[in-house]
């Protein structure tokens, strides 16, 4: 298995060369220290497993990723970082990458690469931990500047997978009538007429 290997770092490198080579069954054929490099690298040894940091000078990861993948869907990228910005792990995630790990968990690097290869997905427990959380978040960025409140947008996907007001006020511990205040608040948030315009609306922002 051939994997290319990038961070800013060049002692990291190394020490990640060092690590994954303990293997017979990788080899770690180019080490580099931007995104930039890490686009011709890969393009010119075409590597099995790309393992590469996110904050870098020239290039981040996460743009270095986005264009590999643009030009080869089938490119399996693990982001190994410092850095559990969620920002990050919802582009990470968005772009296809294959994995999302902590430097500090070294133990998991191999075992993780070798998963990515044999096509599975892999994020270390503090990235599992957060993605309940993140995708929530990042589906209610869908009335981003429309001031929809968290539990405003709980009742707005109620909606959409068919639930009654009672459905609803049972689900959300809320008395029907506290449940069509928060209704008729969406409704003119979203400058809407009804509860079917709420669920046309949510499933029409959502795959924009």
């Amino acid at each position: 298995m051939k994997v290319l290997v990038i961070d800013d770092d060049q002692i990291v490198c190394s020490s990640l060369k060092m690590i994954i080579n303990q293997d017979p069954s990788i080899d770690v054929i180019a080490t580099a220290n931007d995104g930039n490099e890490a686009i011709d690298l890969y393009f010119t040894y075409l590597p099995d497993v790309l393992l590469m940091d996110i904050r870098m000078n020239q290039m981040s990861g996460i743009d270095a990723g986005e264009y590999i993948l643009l030009k080869e869907p089938r490119a399996k990228i693990l982001f190994l970082t410092t850095f559990l910005d969620d920002e990050y792990i919802i582009k990470a995630l968005n772009m296809g990458a294959k994995g999302y790990l902590v430097k500090q968990d070294f133990e998991s690097i191999i075992p993780s690469i070798k998963a990515v290869y044999a096509g599975q997905n892999v994020f270390g427990n503090e990235i599992i931990t957060k993605l309940p959380h993140l995708i929530h978040y990042e589906e209610k960025d869908i009335y981003s500047n429309l001031d929809i409140t968290e539990k405003e947008f709980n009742i707005i996907t109620y909606i959409s997978e068919g639930f009654s007001n009672k459905e609803i006020a049972d689900t959300l511990y809320l008395s029907e009538g506290t449940v069509r205040n928060y209704i008729s608040i969406i409704l003119e948030k979203l400058q809407l007429r009804d509860r079917t315009q709420i669920a046309v609306d949510y499933y029409k922002r959502k795959h924009r």
